[in-house]
């Protein structure tokens, strides 16, 4: 039995080759009561529906409360899901309508058919969704695996693809033994009583472990789930080069996957890229306010350039 299985009384992934799936009926309902109440923190009006594609039927969350525009598409991190996105949403909306995407193959209430971690599969599965969701381009925002989906969309189907913001993104550096120490540490802390807790959350720069819904959402989706393994590839330099959306690359000061000097190195074979780097971990970063208004301008700025670009294109003529 893995070391986390054994400690955290995890469900474990599921078999190679086999989409996500619940162990029990009641561990399926005790989840879903914890994910109802997570969402009372999204702003209103939200919209909850279903997207049916060749191999999932996909949990969407909307808010637009401008419905026109290119939309904003979150996609979670491993074993996260919507709810999460929260401090987020209310603030993104104003670059256009924000929809939040719970990953078949992880603990939420999408229903997988067939595995969609493979590159190829995860790349066809978002492209038809992206294609259901609007007729326009979408800018992707991916944390952690999510960022990994973003650019892995970018390089494999870039047709439905306006710019992808990646925050703390899996796929650019290989996971070391001090993200393994750094997982298992920031694991322990989030059992610990709430005093205790608090201290641990400043000194790992985690303040996230200090939401009571959310921690009581994410040990439902640990211990009732089978998650979908994921094994995102490092994107090669040339994968990266191939990448020619806009990008944003924000990373935490005191991440424990991606070091500053890491993101600036691989961000440099991004053909249009910026990197950021804000206070803050893996595990959350400390100034949401301004990470919003990063995305929120990158997303405008190349908007503006976007339509610029069409109004100086020559008209097409028919023969």
């Amino acid at each position: 039995m893995p070391w986390y299985q054994h400690i955290f009384r995890a469900a474990g992934p599921a078999p190679d080759g086999e989409p996500g799936s619940w162990v029990s009926d009641a561990a399926r309902e005790k989840f879903t009561a914890a994910y109802d109440r997570a969402f009372a923190s999204w702003p209103e009006p939200r919209e909850e529906f279903d997207v049916e594609t060749a191999t999932a039927i996909t949990r969407v969350h909307a808010y637009r409360p401008q419905p026109g525009g290119a939309p904003l598409v979150l996609l979670s991190g491993a074993g996260g899901n919507t709810a999460a996105w929260y401090p987020y949403v209310a603030a993104l909306a104003e670059a256009g309508p924000v929809y939040g995407i719970d990953m078949p193959g992880d603990p939420n209430p999408s229903v997988p058919r067939a595995p969609i971690a493979p590159p190829a599969a995860c790349a066809a599965w978002l492209d038809e969704l992206l294609g259901k969701l609007s007729d326009r381009p979408a800018h992707l925002v991916g944390f952690s695996y999510g960022g990994w989906v973003a650019m892995n969309q970018a390089v494999r189907a870039p047709g439905r693809v306006a710019s992808v913001t990646l925050l703390d993104p899996a796929g650019l550096t290989l996971p070391d033994a001090e993200f393994f120490r750094w997982l298992r540490i920031t694991g322990l802390a989030t059992l610990a009583p709430m005093p205790l807790r608090r201290r641990l959350a400043r000194r790992l720069d985690t303040p996230g472990m200090l939401e009571r819904g959310q921690m009581t959402l994410m040990w439902a989706g640990i211990r009732g789930y089978r998650i979908e393994p994921k094994k995102p590839g490092i994107l090669t330099d040339d994968e990266l080069r191939a990448i020619s959306v806009p990008a944003l690359l924000i990373t935490g000061a005191q991440s424990a996957l991606i070091t500053p000097e890491e993101a600036r190195d691989r961000a440099s074979h991004l053909p249009n890229a910026e990197v950021a780097v804000v206070p803050g971990s893996h595990g959350g970063f400390s100034e949401i306010g301004d990470v919003n208004n990063r995305i929120v301008a990158f997303i405008n700025a190349h908007a503006v350039g976007q339509q610029a670009a069409q109004l100086t294109r020559p008209p097409t003529t028919k023969t």
